[in-house]
């Protein structure tokens, strides 16, 4: 598959988050990294909580580098993150995503 490239940051982060398989998750950094702005997870983190009034961005697959679901004041309840998750297989406790190693996609590596 192609690179997602515009020239709207957060049109480009949409683009990958869609892309994000069912029952996967991935972090703020490698959506940045793989955009050409490594330094930018912060920046992926507002546009994630811009989507939220837009429909169909997943926005709930993005959690941090250690798999915490750190976006998960942004949704319409504390619990919604944690919750759309498992309703795709996804275990949470403790706010952290169990296996995340195993279950991390990286856009880097599967958007080739």
């Amino acid at each position: 598959m192609a690179k997602v490239k515009d020239d709207n940051f957060f049109k480009n982060v949409y683009a990958v988050v869609q892309l994000i398989p069912v029952g996967r998750v991935t972090s703020y950094g490698a959506i940045a990294s793989y955009l050409g702005s490594k330094g930018s997870a912060r920046m992926v983190g507002w546009a994630l909580i811009a989507s939220h009034a837009k429909s169909g961005i997943p926005a709930y697959r993005v959690v941090n580098r250690n798999g915490l679901l750190t976006g998960k004041q942004h949704f319409e309840s504390p619990d919604a993150m944690q919750a759309s998750l498992e309703q795709e297989g996804v275990r949470v406790e403790n706010d952290t995503v169990v296996n995340f190693e195993k279950l991390f996609w990286d856009p880097a590596q599967e958007l080739l």
